[in-house]
């Protein structure tokens, strides 16, 4: 009911975002339901039928990205004051999260099978005059259970990572094996008192930033340094050392320093696609989208190369905030800089999907070809929904970002610096990260595209 009610209550902009997570997961149900009707038309093509389910893979990726990105920005499941109060911490909050997801996702699966139905005549007539009867197996009774099975492959599939994304992580294991810190540093990242009264920081209840309880509050004596100032025979007062400072990080969901290794995936798949295309003893696999047929390892080129965008992504992000800041930077530069340095684990992972995305369109449109029959509507349904859903949580992670700085946005106004100046900032931001990532996704389409044009 609690999910019910904030789904209710949410902002607009919020109900958009959740409206685009049922549409992209209602896109991906008809998908699949579409592979479960082809199957049953043709029985006797079982790889076939495999080979289209597994490219369902694909959009279902899509959609639980874009799932996820919706989940990290919703204002509904934000610690808050109070919530703990009443018992809604970090892991009512992760289950309220996950349930949500999952109402949305459960929508566009419903709404996917009963456009499916109406479509194959169960519900009225045959629309289209029956031209779709190939995919919709419509003289075939349609097996209830494997399509209740394909269609819960969305909700499943974003519920369960919503909950694993958004699990409360245990940061107070470090600080309470070392004696003495709970009184020296009275809380973890400046949110929670663990020893002495409450703090100013203690906004989100019992509970820590990472969504751990804290601890009780200690007697004097206990919360003391057990370790007593010794005076040694001389005179001199004897200061015990100072424990290691266990202040906690920013959790990041990619590293900006996994540079290295997205490169190092980019030219892996690059060498792989080279290498299939040499080969002639290759397993041929038929690509669709009127590409040509080409050998199993492109594929498995494609895969390494997207997985190093989005690996690399963050890392490039975060260079173009230090080439920003190079050479004598002025207030803009720096403030754009280091702007750019703070969003890198944020946003540089969507950024770096849409490049791979973006470089496997641009490589579709070079070798497209209209005369072949398997280009048709489920295949632009396919692109659309990868290409949506890619595009959107791009989007979503810019408004992440935003919401991110609105403090830091709020002093800069406060200290009296010009809204042009921030908008500046924002465009040159803009300007740098297509700067960079505009020629790279251009020449790692060419290289992808090369293996099939041959």
């Amino acid at each position: 009911m609690l999910a019910l009610r904030l789904t209710r209550s949410a902002h607009p902009a919020v109900q958009l975002r959740r409206l685009l997570v049922a549409a992209a997961s209602a896109a991906t149900g008809f998908l699949l339901l579409s592979t479960l009707g082809n199957a049953l038309t043709h029985p006797e093509a079982s790889p076939a039928s495999l080979l289209r389910l597994a490219w369902c893979a694909v959009p279902l990726a899509a959609t639980v990205h874009l799932a996820l990105a919706v989940a990290r920005t919703d204002p509904g499941t934000r610690p808050r004051p109070g919530l703990a109060a009443i018992g809604l911490g970090p892991a009512r909050l992760m289950a309220v999260s996950a349930t949500t997801t999952a109402l949305s996702t459960l929508l566009g699966s419903m709404l996917a099978l009963l456009l499916f139905l109406h479509l194959r005549g169960d519900l009225t007539g045959m629309p289209f005059d029956g031209a779709a009867a190939d995919f919709l197996a419509a003289e075939h009774p349609l097996p209830l259970p494997a399509a209740l099975t394909l269609l819960s492959l969305v909700p499943v599939t974003a519920s369960v990572s919503v909950a694993l994304m958004l699990r409360p992580r245990d940061t107070l294991l470090a600080a309470q094996s070392a004696p003495g810190l709970l009184g020296r540093f009275g809380g973890i990242g400046g949110i929670g008192t663990i020893g002495g009264g409450r703090g100013p920081g203690d906004r989100f209840g019992t509970y820590g930033r990472f969504g751990s309880r804290t601890a009780q509050p200690a007697p004097p004596a206990q919360a003391a340094d057990p370790a007593p100032t010794t005076a040694p025979a001389d005179g001199t007062q004897h200061t015990p050392p100072r424990p290691p400072d266990l202040t906690p990080h920013d959790p990041s969901p990619l590293n900006p320093t996994a540079l290295p290794w997205g490169a190092a995936l980019l030219a892996t798949g690059l060498a792989v696609e080279g290498y299939a295309s040499r080969t002639s003893t290759a397993a041929d696999l038929t690509l669709p989208t009127g590409l040509p047929t080409a050998p199993t390892a492109v594929l498995l080129g494609w895969t390494l190369t997207a997985l190093g965008l989005a690996l690399a992504g963050p890392g490039l992000t975060h260079l173009c905030g230090r080439l920003l800041q190079t050479a004598r930077p002025g207030a803009l530069r720096l403030l754009a800089g280091r702007g750019l340095m703070q969003e890198a684990s944020r946003i540089g992972s969507p950024l770096g999907v849409v490049c791979a995305v973006a470089s496997g369109a641009y490589a579709v449109a070079a070798l497209y070809d209209p005369a072949d029959p398997s280009s048709g509507p489920l295949t632009a349904l396919g692109a659309s929904v990868v290409a949506g859903c890619t595009v959107a949580t791009l989007l979503t992670a810019a408004v992440e970002a935003r919401q991110a700085r609105a403090d830091t946005t709020a002093a800069l106004r406060r200290l009296g610096a010009p809204t042009r100046t921030l908008r500046t900032a924002a465009a040159l931001r803009t300007g740098a990260l297509l700067s960079l990532f505009v020629p790279l996704t251009l020449v790692v389409a060419e290289l992808a595209s090369l293996p099939l044009a041959r």
